[in-house]
């Protein structure tokens, strides 16, 4: 229910991960999914779901690595074929990117995670 006191219609699949990956309120879309970095408010603002007691605990650092990594693999081989002998730049850079592609990539991995498992407690009925 939003803060009007009607009731959102429930957001399909696509529209809830999407949702989720923006770091928005994957019922309404309207409300922030964080009030910082990766601290997940307890409730959405707009529209009152509540949030605080799904955890995505390891899942969300485990598949941001993942991706990190398969993004970084052709890269140091394009840096490698690029920058010839130079091992030492090429580990620079590669470091930096995938530290930069990990803060960007977490929370909109977090966000996807916890608005799947919110849509799957909405499946099991337990919602509210």
């Amino acid at each position: 229910m939003d803060s009007g006191g009607t009731k959102v219609a429930r957001p399909t699949l696509q529209a809830a991960l999407k949702r989720g990956f923006m770091g928005r309120c994957p019922n309404c879309g309207q409300g922030k999914l964080y009030r910082a970095y990766l601290t997940q408010v307890e409730n959405c603002a707009e529209c009152g779901e509540r949030f605080g007691d799904i955890e995505s605990d390891d899942a969300a650092p485990w598949f941001t690595i993942l991706l990190a990594s398969i993004a970084a693999a052709p890269l140091y081989f394009l840096f490698q074929s690029l920058l010839a002998s130079h091992f030492v730049v090429t580990m620079i850079l590669l470091v930096l990117i995938v530290i930069v592609l990990i803060l960007v990539l977490l929370p909109r991995v977090k966000g996807v995670l916890l608005s799947a498992f919110w849509l799957s407690r909405l499946d099991r009925g337990t919602s509210g």
